[in-house]
């Protein structure tokens, strides 16, 4: 046992003699829930929180039901991105929470949806983020769901660990962007996810290039690409990239991430539909 320990084996990979069963969280019995997919990124502010709202708007224009909890509990986007003001609350009988839905349909649980101000912060420890994150999964009320993403924090540590060991996820997305800073940690992430038996469905880069609205062409405003060599080092298909465009961010701003077309990702909604 590490002089550190925190007698949270759910948030540990150590192997010690201390350790106890990792406690596996149970959905609410009125959640039937198909598919979990975890969107991961290695650092903050690459586009997580884009990719999960853009997915699972994707999915739901095609038919399928879906919702976004968003684990990032100090540093929530996903209400603003889908233009969400209602806060959740209980159910009629008290049972559980139930999540909100955006414009499209789409179901989102998030703290910001349970605090007085969407500004007010969260000042709180690992230990509480990571109960939070489990609540989420044990006390909302999904109801019938194909897909539910989990719009993680940046990071490997202990929210992401939680979710890889408590929640029965189906496979994880990463995404990066071009800087070789992020690069190094996507290597991490990558590599974390296959010890812990994690499966990778598929790597994005966002903002990997301008397109020039005159003549078209590509512009590496972060720099060279590594998206298809890292994508070739740990064997992980689609590798997909996707541009910068002040149009993306001006919807996303207004909550209108369902009305924005991405034809970028079409490979990897096809690969986990």
């Amino acid at each position: 046992m590490s002089e550190n320990c925190n007698h949270d084996c759910a948030s540990c990979s150590q192997n010690c003699g201390e350790r106890t069963e990792i406690q596996k969280f149970k959905p609410h019995p009125k959640s039937r829930i198909k598919h979990v997919i975890g969107v991961l990124s290695g650092k903050g502010g690459v586009g997580k929180s884009l990719v999960s709202g853009l997915l699972a708007s994707a999915l739901a224009k095609k038919g399928f039901k879906c919702g976004v909890l968003d684990a990032d509990i100090t540093g929530p986007s996903i209400p603003k991105i889908f233009g969400i003001k209602e806060k959740a609350g209980a159910s009629a009988d008290g049972d559980g929470i139930l999540p909100v839905e955006a414009a499209n349909g789409i179901k989102v649980m998030s703290l910001n949806l349970l605090l007085e101000h969407e500004n007010d912060p969260v000042i709180w420890r690992g230990a509480l983020i990571t109960s939070a994150v489990g609540q989420f999964w044990t006390d909302v009320i999904w109801g019938d769901l194909d897909y539910l993403f989990i719009d993680m924090p940046p990071g490997t540590g202990d929210v992401t660990m939680t979710v890889f060991q408590s929640i029965p996820i189906d496979g994880i997305i990463i995404v990066t962007s071009p800087q070789q800073l992020v690069g190094m940690i996507v290597d991490k992430a990558v590599k974390m996810a296959g010890k812990m038996d994690i499966k990778v469905l598929g790597l994005v880069e966002n903002m990997s290039y301008l397109k020039c609205p005159d003549c078209g062409k590509e512009i590496e405003l972060f720099g060279k690409s590594r998206l298809y060599e890292t994508a070739g080092e740990f064997n992980i298909s689609p590798a997909i990239k996707i541009p910068l465009d002040p149009a993306v961010a001006k919807a996303c701003d207004e909550g209108r991430v369902f009305d924005v077309e991405e034809p970028a990702l079409e490979a990897l909604i096809n690969k986990i539909s």
